[in-house]
């Protein structure tokens, strides 16, 4: 099975212009992000709108393609560098260019899925919260929910805090039932990616802002791998103070 990893970086953001060129312990983000990806033996290439990201890419040594600007969202940006990429794949792997401390086993653990489930369409990772975790932190609707089938497939994310628990006080939730945290990394079988980007937007999609809904109500099945490596994503300065601790501790 062919494996491509596309890794989206856009220069322009509202909170953090410029994000992927910032720099943690003089490295930029996005060639941490491509470094931790390369671990994992397949295929890499960042697809940007921006030749100052597509630059400092080539110079560390790895592939950079020019996508449009005009994108509506990543996985629109993703389609287009797969047409882009001379290479096909059987599996695209879309991990976000603001992880710089991804774990390979976690991209490994999506290939895995596909290998073991050959009709998979879509995979996604999960953590596990933790019961004595803080409800409130739960709460966050900048974190998203879902909750999972027994055979391992996602039946719904949403930014509220799902499920709910009759009966329990609140505080008590993460005792009553186990909670699950979406890691936003994605694996797509190439044909699926590209009818993706050609379906309307849902009204779910629409009420939760989450582009995965629009997925599972026409159909797709996504199944979810579990994780318990941490992950720092980041979109803000303040973001990137907490990565440049976790790195003073975690150094290469």
């Amino acid at each position: 099975m062919k494996v491509l990893i596309l890794i989206p970086a856009r220069y322009a953001s509202t909170r953090f212009p410029g994000k992927p060129l910032a720099k943690i312990a003089g490295i930029e983000m996005i060639v941490r992000v491509c470094r931790q990806v390369a671990r994992t033996g397949y295929d890499l290439a960042v697809a940007t709108d921006d030749e100052r990201i597509a630059k400092v890419v080539r110079l560390a040594g790895y592939k950079a393609l020019m996508t449009r600007p005009d994108h509506a969202n990543g996985t629109e940006r993703l389609a287009e560098a797969y047409e882009l990429n001379a290479d096909k794949s059987d599996v695209i792997i879309n991990v976000q260019g603001d992880e710089p401390f991804i774990q390979p086993d976690q991209i490994v653990s999506l290939v895995e899925i596909f290998e073991q489930y050959p009709q998979t369409e879509i995979a996604t990772l999960a953590r596990p919260f933790p019961p004595s975790g803080n409800i409130a932190a739960l709460e966050d609707p900048n974190l998203v929910k879902l909750v999972i089938s027994e055979d391992g497939e996602a039946l719904y994310f949403s930014r509220s805090l799902i499920p709910y628990v009759r009966n329990v006080p609140q505080e008590q939730w993460p005792h009553a039932v186990q909670y699950y945290t979406h890691v936003g990394i994605y694996a797509y079988r190439a044909e699926v990616l590209n009818k993706i980007v050609n379906l309307p937007k849902t009204d779910l999609e629409k009420a939760e802002n989450l582009e995965q809904l629009r997925w599972l109500q026409n159909g797709i099945r996504v199944r979810v791998a579990l994780t318990t490596a941490p992950t720092i994503g980041i979109d803000t300065p303040d973001d990137l103070k907490a990565a440049e601790e976790y790195s003073a501790q975690h150094p290469d």
